[in-house]
């Protein structure tokens, strides 16, 4: 399992405009095969920083994914909203208690 974690933050005045893409497209990105949960985090305090979570069943999924034209559509207008660069992690998940 690969948990994939991406902190955006946005131009304050772009993230209603990041919202509404997400909103458009989160049932798409979930559906996609192989992955198995997607969450959208807004950090406490900050209205403009967000972090997306998802879980795959493994590497390639997330690979397959990131080479789709979805991804390359969601990500090319999700970049113009951006105040800073974004930071991901790919993780293994180790322990579920």
């Amino acid at each position: 399992m690969i948990v994939r974690i991406v902190k955006m933050t946005f131009q304050p005045e772009k993230t209603h405009d990041f919202l509404a893409s997400f909103n458009k497209n989160k049932e798409a990105i979930r559906s996609f095969d192989g992955c198995e949960r997607l969450e959208l985090l807004q950090e406490k305090g900050k209205a403009n920083v967000y972090f997306t979570y998802s879980w795959w069943r493994g590497e390639e999924y997330l690979e397959a994914y990131r080479q789709s034209d979805l991804f390359k559509g969601v990500w090319q207008l999700t970049k113009t909203f951006f105040a800073a660069k974004p930071e991901a992690w790919s993780l293994e998940k180790r322990l579920e208690l």
